[in-house]
């Protein structure tokens, strides 16, 4: 056996784990994946891709309102969630058919099996040694459960066990109205599921910007889904019929919600556990890997990224830090983490939500002077067009140097608009750039621009 088997080898194939390896093989390493799943990951197969797939049919579901309105009849007395579901598990096979095919086409190695570190520069690969010169650990994240509300994939469900639903439940109850709960809420009760989210903190999406959490809040509740926000879930009782939740109100009363089923969403958990970290001398803090610059552990052979580490939990993320550590790696280093401020967040339910940087909220905590301007989608011109005037567009600047410190967006393309503002900051480009920048009408993207000319003082349609 040589020295090393490989320059790099990546534990995991999720959006983290295959980019890392693509990448580090464009930069000459020779490079192989460990995957003891299916490529894809969580993102690619019970994540990102097919719960994108299940919106997608609702949408398609949601607009036969529209053609009821100019006269076309729809029978939807066939209709059949198996069907739709069935989509989604195609997309996630399209989705780890074409990672299988960028791993192959970049001549990664494909090793199939569970990885346990051996050493700073060895693997066990169901008991097969295999040794590199770096290691990234790339292994992901599994839903949080709480204690009570333990996951039975029947009554009580994760992410993984909704997504797999063959059959709608009549009620539905989702604890955790973050990004999952939300789109989970919006598939749920367009295929006409009676729906109840429940959030401990004071609001939805608590997360967001109040202003574009409370669109998403009015859009919802007026198609009957019911919201408890301050409360807090303290026992489930399952019976034959479903599940009996009990919460504590925040004036202290109590209410009891029953429904056929409950989705837990509060969370997720990293990875760490059996990847053999304490018998290499790597740390955890909260059960997250310790990384310094790079994404680096303390052993300097070894890095590790995505949902291991204490970033945001986010597909994205992850393939952004493991680029980042390959480069690291291959002595092509250009940045040493990725810029928090800087990453987008978005939520696919309609409307759809999406942010950058800092809310608000976070702004007077901190006691920066900024200066903010919210446009609606009711002066923009597309979104009256296509009928989708619930909406908003909001920037946030520093007061003094108009250096962009956040950015909002809810309603109507929200999650593709938003990367014109994010953009303009990565530049360092200032709001009146934005602002006298020509813009093509009638589009979405001009509640951008009109949210820059705010913040410049002469928005025009509003």
């Amino acid at each position: 056996m040589a020295a090393h088997d490989f320059d790099l080898i990546v534990v995991g194939a999720g959006p983290g784990g295959y980019v890392s390896a693509i990448r580090a093989a464009q930069l000459g390493l020779k490079t192989a994946v460990v995957e003891k799943d299916k490529p894809g990951g969580v993102c690619g197969n019970w994540g990102c891709i097919p719960s994108k797939a299940l919106i997608n049919q609702a949408e398609g579901f949601e607009r036969i309102k529209d053609l009821e309105a100019i006269g076309v009849k729809v029978d939807t007395s066939n209709f059949n969630y198996a069907a739709v579901q069935k989509k989604s598990r195609d997309a996630a096979d399209r989705s780890g058919k074409g990672v299988q095919f960028l791993l192959k086409k970049n001549k990664i190695e494909y090793i199939q099996g569970t990885a346990v570190l051996n050493g700073p520069q060895s693997l066990l690969v169901d008991g097969k040694e295999y040794k590199a010169r770096f290691i990234l650990l790339a292994a992901g994240s599994r839903p949080r459960q709480l204690p009570g509300f333990e996951f039975d994939e029947n009554q009580v469900l994760s992410s993984t066990g909704i997504l797999s639903l063959t059959q709608l439940p009549k009620s539905l109850i989702i604890l955790g109205s973050g990004a999952i709960g939300m789109e989970f809420a919006y598939v749920m009760s367009v295929f006409g599921v009676k729906v109840t989210v429940v959030e401990m903190l004071p609001r939805i999406l608590p997360l967001e910007d109040h202003e574009t959490s409370a669109v998403v809040e009015k859009a919802f509740k007026a198609r009957g889904v019911s919201f408890f926000t301050s409360a807090k879930a303290t026992e489930l009782k399952k019976n034959s019929q479903g599940v009996s939740l009990t919460l504590q109100l925040a004036d202290n009363k109590t209410q009891i919600l029953e429904a056929e089923k409950i989705l837990v969403a509060v969370g997720r958990v990293p990875n760490t556990e059996n990847l053999g970290l304490e018998k290499v001398g790597i740390k955890t803090d909260r059960g997250f890997v310790v990384v310094k610059d790079y994404y680096q552990t303390d052993v300097p052979s070894i890095y590790a990224i995505g949902d291991l580490i204490p970033s945001p939990l986010l597909a994205h993320v992850a393939s952004k830090e493991g680029e980042i550590a390959v480069e690291h790696m291959a002595g092509k280093a250009h940045e040493k983490r990725v810029d928090p401020l800087s990453i987008p967040g978005a939520t696919y339910c309609e409307p759809q939500i999406a942010s950058f940087g800092y809310t608000e909220e976070k702004l007077k905590e901190k006691g920066l002077a900024y200066k903010a301007y919210t446009f609606p989608y009711t002066g923009n011109g597309k979104a009256n067009a296509i009928e989708h005037q619930e909406g908003l567009v909001k920037v946030l600047m520093d007061a003094k140097t108009h250096e962009i410190l956040g950015g909002h967006a809810a309603g109507a393309y929200a999650t593709e608009i938003i990367h014109e503002i994010l953009l303009a900051r990565k530049a360092e480009l200032l709001p009146e750039d934005i602002a006298t920048m020509v813009h093509a009408h009638p589009t979405i993207s001009e509640s951008v621009m009109e949210a820059a000319r705010g913040l410049e003082g002469w928005a025009i349609h509003i």
